[in-house]
């Protein structure tokens, strides 16, 4: 089969401004990046058009290095609704440079099921994360302006928590001196986040205009003075300048896939260490202009769905009428206990041990009171014996199964999942969406509630810094902010060799982080690092280009 770039440059594209005519749009409304590229202002959304959507969320079960493909999926179930004569339109994240040049790679689906212009979406795009890595750093340099101008004056800061954002994995800046040298300010420790672990980042996703915009980031705390009252963006004095930076930014951006289904691409929280959903304002807008909106969470269920729910239509007032959750053969099997180099040999009891791992998934979405199809990643090393066993599983668990082959055979190879998805919304929708956890319960509690219901964990304890984070949250009278646990992505657990279903252990909190603007606190679980390292081989390597064209980037 053809590379992903290969594909996407035989593509025909249709100019952008054709693409949101389409969605009812007028190119007055249009602002050009290019031919294929666009933003749309925010304003257009229409909340009473948003109640009458059908929102779909795509997840996955827990992911491995067997790719599980949930971003493939989610644009060819776009694909085949506009198939089967659906007005559809995908919402996603937009990637991150650390990733696209780490160990994953792009990170705008693949085969015949990509959003296009891939090689812009995967870089620079419209500049977004640009304007997001500024702003936050702009704050940062303020801030030390402002400590070094008022020194000795009363005004001094006893602790500082804001620290610097860069979109590339670099394990050397997580944590650093900064102001060394006469006249370079005043020495202290920080350190370096990736731009999708900002607060700023998960600001843009969660406000809902730009007015919710300022006033999230004028609430940014960005440490404590020595009576212990926090200082935020709004007592330096400098919110108006921030939001300018980010005038653009808030507006989603319109491209378009493979085969010319409409696509908002906007925000990029990672799930194992942020929320991990695309904006509000990108699936609302969606939602005003189409009749089913494909949107995903990062990773798998436990991480994005979770936060998906408790966080996003918590705050949006969203309510997905169903659930995909992606599987995989090659998943499955890891998950059985199956070695990786075995994960393409023939092994249906290896995807029967594995199920255990869906199982869990399909009981934590059944929680959230939503209707589920679990859709079956076909890869060519699947065999008709292992499609069934999952597909009678499915079906002993009443749930409905679909087979999805978007990469190789585009929107065609997503009818089935598409019909099967129509037909599970017309039939049994999803209620309306049950929290883990209630506004009014303490964080203490609420991560409790997602580490025992959704993770399976025995109990939580908590280091003496997260302790005194607890404290801190209680005397700022914020206890009613949703949690957001950062933990790894490849086990319920923090262990992230603990495959399958973890049960009966112990989940350590390492620290709590106060996200004020963002309205969430941050509980940093095991080991996770927001900041990432490169890989030994890093896909940088295999970038290049060879005359004229881009090559290596998928």
């Amino acid at each position: 089969m053809k590379s992903d770039i290969e594909i996407a440059r035989e593509a025909k594209l249709e100019k952008i401004n054709d693409i949101a005519s389409d969605i009812g749009i007028s190119g007055e409304e249009v602002w050009n990046y290019g031919k294929y590229m666009a933003k749309i202002p925010w304003e257009l959304i229409d909340e009473e058009k948003v109640k009458k959507s059908n929102l779909i969320l795509v997840t996955a079960i827990t992911p491995t290095k067997a790719e599980i493909g949930k971003t493939t999926v989610s644009i060819g179930l776009a694909l085949g609704l506009k198939k089967i004569g659906k007005k559809s339109i995908v919402a996603l994240r937009e990637p991150s440079l650390g990733p696209c040049f780490g160990m994953k790679g792009g990170a705008a689906g693949g085969g015949y099921a990509q959003v296009l212009p891939m090689e812009n979406i995967n870089l620079h795009f419209t500049g977004d994360f640009h304007a997001i890595t500024s702003a936050h750093n702009m704050i940062s340099a303020l801030l030390d302006n402002y400590i070094h101008q008022n020194r000795g004056t009363g005004k001094e800061l006893k602790e500082i928590v804001w620290k610097r954002v860069l979109d590339i994995n670099d394990r050397a800046l997580r944590k650093i001196v900064t102001g060394l040298g006469a006249g370079n300010g005043t020495p202290a420790e920080s350190g370096f986040d990736i731009t999708p672990a900002s607060e700023i980042m998960a600001i843009l996703c969660l406000a809902t205009s730009q007015e919710d915009l300022r006033r999230r980031i004028e609430k940014i705390v960005l440490g404590y003075e020595y009576d212990g009252n926090p200082f935020t963006v709004k007592d330096l004095g400098v919110a108006g300048a921030i939001v300018v930076l980010l005038k653009d930014a808030i507006n989603p951006n319109l491209v378009q896939t493979t085969e010319n289904t409409p696509a908002f691409i906007h925000g990029g929280p990672f799930a194992n260490i942020a929320h991990g959903c695309n904006s509000i304002l990108a699936t609302k807008i969606a939602m005003s202009h189409a009749d089913y909106v494909v949107t995903e969470a990062g990773f798998g269920a436990d991480l994005g769905a979770e936060k998906f729910f408790n966080i996003k239509c918590r705050k949006a007032n969203l309510n997905p009428k169903l659930i995909v959750i992606v599987a995989t053969a090659q998943a499955l099997k890891m998950h059985g206990g199956v070695a990786l180099p075995d994960i393409n040999k023939p092994d249906v009891e290896g995807i029967k041990r594995g199920l255990a791992n869906l199982g869990k998934h399909l009981e934590n979405l059944k929680s959230f009171s939503q209707s589920v199809v679990v859709a079956f990643n076909k890869y060519a090393s699947d065999t008709d014996e292992e499609i069934a066993c999952v597909r009678e599983y499915c079906r002993n668990n009443e749930v409905a199964f679909a087979l999805n082959t978007a990469y190789s055979d585009g929107g065609a190879g997503a009818v089935e999942l598409a019909e099967t998805v129509v037909k599970a919304i017309k039939n049994n929708p999803s209620s309306m969406v049950s929290f883990t956890y209630r506004d009014e319960d303490n964080v203490r509690t609420k991560i409790e509630k997602v580490a025992k219901n959704i993770y399976g964990a025995r109990s939580v304890f908590y280091t003496k810094k997260a302790l005194k984070g607890l404290k801190k949250i209680t005397d700022l009278g914020i206890e009613h902010y949703p949690v957001c646990i950062a933990k790894t992505q490849y086990s319920f657990s923090a262990d992230p060799s603990a495959y399958g279903v973890a049960k009966d252990f112990d989940l350590e909190i390492k620290e709590l982080i106060i996200n004020n603007g963002a309205e969430f606190i941050v509980g940093i679980a095991g080991e996770i690092l927001r900041m990432p390292g490169l890989p030994k081989n890093p896909q940088v390597l295999k970038m290049d280009i060879v005359n004229g064209q881009l090559e290596g980037l998928s």
